[in-house]
């Protein structure tokens, strides 16, 4: 089992590239940025974690600004997004940034992705939240149709574009290891149609782990696509947790590291990374 860390790259927060030195300093694996372009100053929608919206969600740095600058200062750590909020986003933009880290990175991009929780952060973006999935699944069509043609263009309900020509592509081959995020059946739907990896969280959801997983590997393995490798998103620091994940066939731990200043990241990190040596990674 790889393991990784995931911080909120917020403006009050350590200093994203200092993270990511950290990190791979200490050995880990992988680096997740989340993302939220905005925070509607009046919404309905409950926070998934319960009660107040942390101040990291509107202070966030754009994760593939954030992730280039990492990139410069790093040359082995894998830089992910965790999640990139899909239809958020142009494809064609989406595609272009995408393949550019990847490029820039040497190839150690990870595409994690998802369709969001805040339905009025969706809605301000031009997307009704009702059809968030359809809107999802017909970008990310459109976005490996630019990664795979030199000379692409689709035509959807939601997505509509003529021949184009768009480069650079991804390093990476057929494209960027894409993460696909979300506790439910749309998400998980979409892993399957979508995804090279499924990333849950391992406090969400209505049964344990576990039992997700085994329903879901049931469902890829019927779907033809086999047992698609697990990311566990958002972990605490927990060896009796880390003996589930194993058990359970995890490939990937990813820690959640608060969202603040040096003083109490480096330490978070340092317990994650005794903790990982004493795991045997």
């Amino acid at each position: 089992m790889n393991f990784g860390v995931a911080m909120f790259p917020a403006d009050f927060a350590m200093n994203v590239v200092d993270l990511g030195r950290a990190a791979e300093e200490r050995g880990f694996e992988s680096l997740f940025l989340p993302e939220h372009l905005h925070v509607p100053a009046k919404r309905e929608t409950p926070w998934p974690g319960g009660g107040e919206l942390p101040p990291e969600y509107a202070h966030t740095l754009d994760p593939f600004v954030a992730l280039g600058a990492v990139s410069t200062a790093t040359s082995r750590i894998k830089l992910g997004t965790g999640v990139c909020l899909v239809i958020q986003r142009d494809p064609i933009l989406l595609a272009k940034e995408v393949a550019s880290l990847d490029v820039l990175c040497g190839g150690r991009f990870l595409f994690g992705v998802g369709a969001g929780w805040l339905r009025e952060e969706i809605a301000n973006h031009g997307v009704d939240p009702r059809v968030r999935w359809r809107v999802f699944s017909e970008r990310m069509q459109a976005i490996q149709t630019i990664w795979a043609s030199d000379e692409a263009e689709f035509h959807g309900r939601y997505v509509n574009f003529d021949r184009i020509w768009s480069w650079p592509k991804p390093i990476q081959k057929p494209r960027p290891p894409v993460l696909m995020g979300g506790d439910y059946a749309a998400a998980i739907d979409r892993v399957i149609e979508f995804g090279d990896e499924w990333m849950p969280r391992p406090d969400r959801g209505e049964q344990p782990l576990n039992v997700r997983i085994s329903e879901f590997w049931r469902r890829s393995e019927s779907a033809g696509r086999g047992r698609l490798p697990i990311t566990v998103y958002g972990s605490p620091v927990d060896a009796r947790l880390l003996d589930e994940y194993q058990a359970a066939g995890v490939s990937r731990c990813i820690f959640r590291i608060p969202a603040a200043a040096a003083g109490t990241v480096l330490p978070a990190l340092d317990r994650a990374g005794d903790m990982i040596r004493r795991f045997g990674s």
